[in-house]
Formats: structure tokens, C-alpha cells, sequence
């Protein structure tokens, strides 16, 4: 059995593969403890699904499972997870080259001296300014508003001991936002300082949407607290309104006038309303959570794995 397994999601990657492999084989050639390279191919519609196919018919070393459609990136690392071999740590890294693995001796290391957890935390990134900007602001919001200790400016890229492997597994939740589950098992956990490079080649898989989806995730899954935010606005909400009723009661019996209230009914009536809507948008939320959950689905369904150049169903 290896010692280290690492896990990489793929979908429509073609691009980038050959270099991937090609910079993961010169590294682990250079490492002293057995590897595994677990390949997770997420219901990719290029030739990612066919590449990753002979590669692991033709090098032992990798180990390809194949999920039976397009589940998305936090459910495909779940996957890799579930079927990692490692004994004593897994890796999680992405498959475009952002994540170097010229690291991986480094996180080895920190495992070595007693850390279940080595994360790495991203310095500098080499995107748009709009793009820094918005991770910048959700990292610090998400810290604000979470429960779970989550490392500001950190990402899946890291390397956990096998007992953390384990925990994260056995967790049944069905919106799974990886880093936060990392930082909820606890343990001794440290952070690896580098430079997130430009993506290799291809284009990025994560559109608006799907971070959206993952900021989302990052927030409702690991705090109650928006729950909280809709009491303390309706209070605020009836505060205001009090305080006008107030102030109306004042024109009317002290300076005998009233404002016509065409403009005022109008703007209570769209306050209230947003108040309303945002408060069942945030309980939407917790609700279509709860109801995907008690389904009972299973996370992912696996069409078939190629271990050891042997194809398994």
C-alpha cells in the first residue's frame, strides 16, 4: 500500500494533462516515501476520460476512477478521498498546475513532525484584480460569520493524516465544502505559505455560478448565524417603523399637519417587502439543505476504477 495518496479532480482538462504528469512524475521520482496518484475524472466531456484511461492501464502508478456523470469539483474530491489508498496522508490538489507540486515534500514533512493537517495559504494570486478583490472580501466574511476556525485566504490544496481522511468520509453531509470539514475535525493543523501560479492551460471550470454556489456552502453549512441576522433585522425593521409612527403622530397632534403618504406607503411597503423576501431566501436556504440531505442519495456514484493496470467495476 502507498504511503501517500494524491488526489486530483479533473473535468475537461485535456489541455493540461501532459504537463500535469509530466511535472508529478519528475517530483515523485525525487520523493522518499511510495505514492499513489489518484485521478478523478468528473464526467469530463473532452479526452480527459480516455487519457487518464491509458495512462492508468500503462502506469501502475496512477489510479483513475471514473464518476458516473458531472457532480462538481468539491464532490469529485470527496471521491478521490473515498477511494484513496494511503496509509499514512492524503493530498489534495487541483489539476490545472495553480496548486505546484513541487510541494509536496514539504507538506510530507510537516505530517512527518506531527501535523494531521498542512494547508497551503495563498499569498499571492495571479488573477484579475476583481477576482482578488472578491476572494479578499468572502475569506473575511466567511471568518465573520462561521463557526469553524477556516484559514483566511486558504484552499483545498493540502495534505491530511489518515485519521482526518477518515473523519471527513464518515461525514454524511451532501453540499460538502472540503475546507471547512478540514477545519472542523480539529487536530494539529499548520499553514504552508506560496504563490498560486496562472492556470497551465485550458480555461478555469469554476464559472460565477459555481463559486457562488461554493461561497454558499463555505457560509450556510458551517453557521446558524444568517438564521440569527433575520431576527435581528425584523427587530431593527419594527424599530424604524415605530420610531416613524412616532414621528407621524408628532406632525399630526403637535404641528396639526401629515404628510400626503403616497410616497410614504409606498416605501414602507417595498422595505417590508425586501425584508421579507431576504428572510425567506436565507430560511430557502437551510431548508433546500435539510431537504437534499434526508433524500439519503449517495454523495457520488462510481461507473469504474483502474487499479494496479486491472479495471474494477
Amino acid at each position: 500500500m502507498p504511503e501517500v495518496s494524491i488526489v486530483i479532480p479533473l473535468y475537461n482538462e485535456e489541455a493540461v494533462l501532459d504537463a500535469l504528469i509530466k511535472r508529478l512524475k519528475d517530483v515523485i521520482l525525487g520523493l522518499n516515501f511510495s505514492v499513489e496518484v489518484v485521478l478523478v475524472n468528473d464526467g469530463s466531456t473532452d479526452k480527459s476520460a480516455r487519457l487518464i484511461e491509458e495512462l492508468a492501464f500503462r502506469d501502475s502508478l496512477f489510479h483513475s476512477v471514473f464518476l458516473s456523470k458531472n457532480y462538481g469539483h468539491q464532490i469529485a474530491i470527496s471521491a478521490g478521498m473515498a477511494c484513496a489508498h494511503g496509509t499514512k496522508a492524503v493530498m489534495l490538489m487541483d489539476g490545472d498546475l495553480q496548486d505546484p507540486p513541487e510541494l509536496i515534500q514539504q507538506f510530507y514533512d510537516k505530517i512527518n513532525e506531527g501535523y494531521d493537517v498542512a494547508y497551503a495559504i495563498r499569498k499571492k494570486r495571479k488573477e484579475s484584480l476583481v477576482k482578488r478583490s472578491s476572494y479578499w472580501l468572502y475569506y473575511r466574511l466567511q471568518r465573520l460569520l462561521t463557526k469553524s476556525d477556516i484559514p483566511v485566504d486558504s484552499g483545498d490544496f493540502s495534505m491530511m493524516s489518515r485519521r482526518v481522511i477518515d473523519s471527513i468520509n464518515a461525514m454524511p453531509e451532501k453540499s460538502r465544502f472540503v475546507r471547512g470539514l478540514r477545519s472542523w475535525v480539529g487536530f494539529r493543523q499548520v499553514g504552508i505559505e506560496y504563490e498560486r501560479d496562472h492556470r497551465s492551460a485550458g480555461e478555469t471550470k469554476y464559472s460565477v455560478s459555481k463559486l457562488f454556489k461554493l461561497a454558499y456552502d463555505g457560509i450556510f453549512n458551517f453557521s446558524n448565524l444568517p438564521l440569527k441576522l433575520i431576527t435581528r433585522l425584523g427587530l431593527v425593521t419594527i424599530i424604524v417603523a415605530l420610531i416613524y409612527i412616532v414621528f407621524l403622530l408628532v406632525r399630526k397632534f403637535v404641528y396639526g399637519d401629515l404628510p400626503q403618504g403616497y410616497l410614504t406607503i409606498i416605501a414602507a411597503i417595498a422595505l417590508f417587502s425586501g425584508v421579507q423576501l431576504i428572510s425567506l431566501g436565507v430560511i430557502g436556504e437551510y431548508v433546500s439543505r435539510t431537504y437534499e440531505q434526508v433524500k439519503e442519495r449517495p454523495l457520488f456514484l462510481i461507473e469504474k476504477q483502474i487499479i494496479n493496470r486491472e479495471e474494477v467495476g
